[in-house]
């Protein structure tokens, strides 16, 4: 028996006020750089395409309720630098500090810029790009509210296989890289923002994947395989292109962990071209697909048409911002221990230099680097038993915007995606100040994997979120 028929294929849209305003942020060529344990160099030597900051307001068409996202082309931030970042960007805006949500393109070819890098090579010139980040970020903030108008947004899905799946056991142990015996969640989702006169303002790439494409031996700043996409993608368009990191704890390019600028571009433009086609799918704001009737020529054929509805109907908007409070792992390392086994990677590492042994030096100094970022981060960690976890999260017509903390694992995405299978739901994270770490499924602690090692919060915080949200989105 034939299925019934629908008369209708509709469009996830939404109607809101809307802005976007962007300026360069490229750090000096040579500031401080060093990302990644096993690079050699401190300093930049260049760069290979410039950074962005991008500010979107989202704003019911009635009532001074808004959401702010500053979207950032750095990895992460700690929270000293964020919460400064933050409080400088609202006071210049003229809003309130919960209105910002500031998430991170991640990639891993900005430098890390930390205060406590200040004395590194390179390091000096970190507090005064920051303090200059912070008032770009206000001014864009001011002129994007001087510029919010009623827009029209469309979305749509696309599939990408950039993104693989990277916890590899590698017969004697887990590394992080490229496994392709395992499946990834390579969906993505595109918006066109136009306005009441049909003008684009804007397209929007969610897509998740660590930008972990330039490693080590890469000392240019860049915006790994982001910015090829968003230059192809504005290259077709016209408009601007915000790009938002989903779930991707567990997710990177195929080919990746190289210097070779040239394949960052080349990722760039695989997702380009993915997101050109979604775009270029999608119909105008305010219109749905219907069936008109039947036509009789050769054969019977169904007539089908684009006819206008009113957008009224795709205004409806619910904001709501909470900290999720997620337990503290157990057994969490004391900032007295770290600095210990600190000290000790850091005298292992002379004595190797010392005994010719450059190899054993080089891990230690990487093993060194990674103690240093974690007493950075045992440090700023918020006192008590939990974590609490920003998220926000908006309800704009038919689709779902999410902002959440820390570095999730795609089951964030794909379990919200699966029970609520007729939302469009945008997800960006690696939101906030990068104080969560990994959130990563709950069978996954004690496995010796990167990104439970690191994990601050307890097994099941994963779950406990994807609850929290679900609760709040039906």
């Amino acid at each position: 028996m034939l299925a019934l028929s629908r008369t209708e294929d509709p469009t996830p849209q939404s109607r809101c006020r809307f802005a976007l305003k962007w300026c360069d942020i490229t750090p000096p060529a040579d500031i401080y750089h060093r990302m990644w344990g096993a690079a050699k160099h401190e300093r930049a030597t260049g760069i290979h395409r410039p950074l962005r900051a991008t500010v979107t307001v989202f704003a019911p068409m009635e009532g001074s309720e808004r959401q702010i996202l500053l979207a950032l082309d750095h990895c992460v931030m700690g929270a000293t630098e964020h919460a400064n970042l933050v409080a400088q960007a609202a006071e210049i805006g003229g809003v309130g500090k919960e209105e910002i949500l500031v998430v991170f393109s991640h990639t891993h070819g900005a430098g890390l810029m930390g205060l406590d890098r200040a004395n590194l090579p390179g390091g000096d010139l970190i507090p005064p790009y920051l303090q200059s980040l912070g008032e770009k970020a206000g001014a864009l903030i001011r002129d994007a509210i001087a510029s919010l108008k009623p827009a029209g947004i469309v979305y749509g899905r696309g599939k990408c296989s950039l993104a693989t799946h990277r916890d590899f056991w590698d017969g004697k142990q887990f590394v992080c890289g490229h496994n392709p015996g395992v499946p990834a969640d390579d969906t993505f989702i595109v918006a066109r923002v136009t306005d009441d006169a049909g003008q684009m303002l804007a397209s929007i790439v969610n897509y998740a994947c660590h930008p972990t494409t330039l490693a080590w031996e890469n000392t240019l700043i860049s915006p790994d395989y982001i910015g090829a996409m968003r230059e192809l993608v504005e290259r077709d368009t016209g408009a601007p292109c915000l790009f938002l990191q989903g779930a991707s704890g567990e997710l990177g390019p195929r080919e990746g962990f190289v210097g070779d600028t040239a394949v960052a571009d080349r990722n760039g433009r695989e997702l380009g071209y993915a997101a050109l086609s979604a775009l270029t799918a999608l119909p105008a704001a305010g219109t749905i697909f219907v069936y008109t009737g039947p036509v009789v020529s050769g054969a019977t054929l169904g007539s089908w048409k684009h006819q206008s509805i009113d957008l009224a109907e795709k205004a409806t908007w619910k904001l709501q911002r909470w900290h999720e409070p997620l337990r503290y792992r157990p057994g969490q390392p004391t900032i007295e221990q770290t600095q210990a086994e600190l000290d000790q990677f850091k005298s292992d590492e002379a004595a190797a230099r010392a005994a010719g042994d450059e190899s054993r030096a080089a891990d230690c100094r990487a093993m060194a680097e990674r103690k240093t970022r974690l007493l950075h981060r045992l440090h700023q960690l918020p006192h008590g038993e939990t974590y609490p976890l920003q998220v926000v999260l908006w309800h704009l017509g038919d689709a779902i915007w999410l902002g959440v903390q820390g570095e999730s694992y795609s089951l964030l995405q794909t379990e919200l995606r699966r029970r609520f299978p007729d939302k469009i739901i945008l997800i960006a994270t690696i939101a906030a100040d990068w104080g969560a770490s990994y959130l990563p499924p709950r069978e996954l602690y004690d496995t010796g994997i990167y990104q439970e090692t690191i994990a601050v919060v307890a097994p099941g915080s994963l779950e406990q979120l994807i609850e929290a949200i679900s609760s709040r989105m039906a």
